[in-house]
């Protein structure tokens, strides 16, 4: 990946990403939905997972496991083997040549999950040929808005747009923080602090 000072400096496109998943354990949990957006394109896959999705997780994205298939608010969604979710998102990744992807709580959670999935189907350096950098929303938050009380991306999204959204699909949570990063309306140098690389 390139230097991300470097990168701060050009128009890099930047992708909103997120990832849902069967718990909280970024070590061992599974990736269950892929959603991202830049610009007016949007990426969605939904994988099967492997084992149970954790109690607390299910709650939080409502997604379960019946009869070998996987449901978003009890309804069947199509599904596609995690591999082959990861090898398109890359593809999704390669349409916009070098990218910035951003999310929020990136490097606590989606980061380390999504580069530990990567090596384990070694896809990583793949991946690396089409990232520029990461950009994780919730850091640069408390720079821009030191005031606020809580940084969870739906507090934020009430906090500076006076709205609530569907969270926690992941294809929803992508589209609520475009919204949020083009109310924060980061400069340059203020990303490039926050951006960082594998």
């Amino acid at each position: 990946m390139q230097d991300s000072k470097a990168m701060a400096k050009k128009d890099v496109p930047l992708v909103f990403f997120d990832l849902e998943t069967t718990g909280l354990d970024v070590t061992t949990c599974e990736i269950i939905q892929i959603g991202a957006v830049c610009g007016v394109k949007t990426f969605n896959r939904y994988m099967l997972p492997q084992r149970d999705i954790g109690e607390e997780a299910s709650a939080v994205n409502h997604l379960t496991v019946v009869d070998q298939a996987l449901r978003y608010n009890g309804e069947p969604v199509e599904t596609v083997p995690l591999c082959e979710a990861l090898t398109d998102f890359i593809d999704f990744l390669r349409s916009f040549n070098q990218t910035r992807l951003v999310a929020h709580n990136c490097r606590c959670f989606d980061f380390p999950i999504l580069v530990r999935v990567l090596q384990e189907f070694t896809l990583l350096d793949q991946f690396q040929r089409v990232v520029a950098d990461f950009l994780d929303t919730k850091e640069l938050s408390k720079t821009l808005l030191p005031e606020a009380q809580s940084y969870s991306q739906e507090n934020l999204v009430m906090l500076t747009l006076g709205k609530t959204y569907e969270a926690h699909n992941a294809l929803n949570d992508v589209r609520g923080l475009l919204e949020l990063y083009q109310a924060l309306n980061p400069d340059a140098d203020t990303v490039a602090r926050h951006a960082f690389n594998l």
